[in-house]
């Protein structure tokens, strides 16, 4: 099928690539190694039981080979760099390449984790500094940039949590959270021990402080903390957010905020200002380092002074006109990432600071939160959005019109916005709106970009009207067409043999 007019994507030649131990032949290799400069060691009987019977099967293939083989696979993704990518919640922001540059500095990239601190002191104050940033717009005391992700920031914050309230003698099990919190909010509460208590957000997608009463009035005595996202996951700001803190707080809990949307409020709003005693940052979120499929990311927790003697061991702080690594904290939760966190993400977050100052991060949230209203304000007639109350920095939208009118469902609108070159917004997600479309645009995208995709979804529920299968067996242009998701998540097939699996 012919690409769509006025796409941004075109057909072109692409290469099928089987998995790299289908390539090469044995005995082929990539690298030319000189002699072995350390003693021989018999591998058996230094390992025992442990040593390999056979060598593993790993890939034996030349360079032109593996090249090949990583940049056809390069090729077949989709990525900030190359399209618009407004997945709702995730905020895919472009990677300034400063940040690149400052993260190769040598003094930053070849430094060694197990340097003694007096060797890497200029990294250390990088640290301290970031800290200090980041306590400053978020309203906190103290800041640990140790944890790896958001996720694990939530965990360090609730494990900071629980340990102070060990320290009051006390131990209250329920963690209260709206259903438009963060995805990730139950799953680190239930690691952490505690159990999640879900309560409903009102009609206007935000939380009412009557319901909030209603659900801690379930549980006196038990209340260990309320986790609100705000910005919450609707792209809503809890405007009752001091209100609410204040109703915890009075029942013995803590407040934590997951600051997965911090990036609509920057030099507008502090959490801490509003009675949030812990949160998370997602570095890739706001501060613009990579997404890194996985890693590596770092996700800052930042704290109020009740909760420093809790925070995760070493604490970077000065001292004097000194930066000191101190381990004496006794009432810590522990170390929760080797060494000092993923220090390259902090490199890229201080420059992009550092480059912006405090002005062009209030302009960050300006930009994104302009983006996200001018997409909602052409699209609304077209996909009616989930609540009437002003988003921030996402629009959410829903499918309720388009299918009841056309059959054509949120899944098949996605699908074939990919035959228009442009990355699918976030589907199905929040769970509270039905066949939700959540698109996030962030600020650096331009009036253009933003509008060659309205014209895309425009034209795609013209298309649905008119011709629906056209929609329904989307995507049309790409290397494979829609593939059985549902069966790939039940069954998947993680691991490579060399002989293949019955389907």
């Amino acid at each position: 099928m012919s690409v769509p007019k006025n796409s941004e994507a075109t057909s072109g030649l692409e290469w099928r690539e089987p998995p790299i131990f289908e390539r090469g032949a044995p005995g082929r290799s990539a690298v030319s190694l000189g002699p072995s400069d350390v003693p021989a060691v018999d591998v058996r009987q230094a390992l025992g039981a442990l040593a390999r019977k056979e060598p593993a099967a790993l890939p034996e293939v030349s360079e032109p080979e593996a090249v090949r083989h990583f940049v056809r696979l390069s090729q077949w993704n989709f990525s900030i760099d190359t399209q618009f990518y407004p997945l709702g919640s995730c905020t895919m922001k472009h990677n300034p390449k400063v940040n690149e540059w400052a993260a190769r500095l040598p003094g930053f990239a070849q430094a060694h984790p197990l340097m003694p601190p007096h060797l890497i002191a200029g990294a250390l104050e990088l640290m301290v500094a970031l800290q200090a940033q980041i306590a400053e717009i978020t309203g906190m005391d103290g800041v640990s940039l140790q944890p790896a992700a958001g996720a694990q920031g939530e965990l360090t914050g609730l494990m900071m949590i629980r340990a102070h309230h060990r320290a009051e003698g006390r131990s209250p099990r329920k963690v209260f959270i709206p259903d438009s919190a963060h995805g990730t909010n139950p799953a680190s509460s239930t690691l952490n021990g505690f159990d999640s208590v879900a309560f409903p957000s009102g009609p206007n997608g935000v939380v009412e402080p009557e319901a909030l009463v209603r659900a801690l009035d379930s549980a006196p005595g038990d209340v260990a903390a309320l986790m609100m996202t705000n910005p919450n996951t609707l792209g809503l700001y809890e405007q009752a957010m001091p209100k609410l803190t204040e109703l915890v707080h009075a029942r013995g809990g803590l407040v934590y905020g997951d600051g997965a949307n911090m990036n609509a409020v920057l030099g507008r709003a502090r959490p801490g200002d509003a009675g949030v005693d812990v949160i998370q940052l997602n570095l890739h979120k706001t501060f613009t380092t990579p997404h890194g499929g996985g890693g590596p990311g770092s996700g800052p927790v930042a704290f109020k002074r009740i909760l420093a003697p809790f925070q995760p061991v070493p604490v970077v702080r000065m001292d004097g006109e000194r930066v000191v690594v101190d381990h004496d904290a006794p009432q810590s939760v522990g170390r929760v990432r080797s060494f000092f966190g993923n220090f390259g993400m902090m490199v890229r977050a201080y420059t992009y600071m550092r480059e912006l100052g405090p002005e062009g991060l209030a302009d960050v949230s300006n930009l994104a939160v302009l983006n996200a209203r001018y997409v909602a304000a052409r699209l609304a007639e077209h996909y009616p959005l989930a609540y009437q109350t002003p988003a921030l920095h996402e629009a959410v939208f829903t499918d309720r019109d388009l299918e009841a009118a056309t059959g054509v469902k949120t899944l098949d609108v996605a699908k074939r916005l990919i035959d228009y070159g442009m990355h699918p917004p976030t589907v199905y997600f929040p769970l509270v709106v039905r066949g939700a479309l959540m698109v996030e645009p962030t600020e650096t995208e331009t009036k253009q970009t933003l509008d060659a995709f309205v014209a895309a979804m425009v034209e795609i529920a013209r298309e649905a009207r008119e011709n629906p299968e056209l929609v329904k067996q989307a995507p049309h242009v790409t290397r494979l067409g829609r593939l059985d998701e549902a069966r790939a998540a039940r069954k998947p097939r993680l691991r490579w043999s060399r002989e293949p699996k019955q389907a």
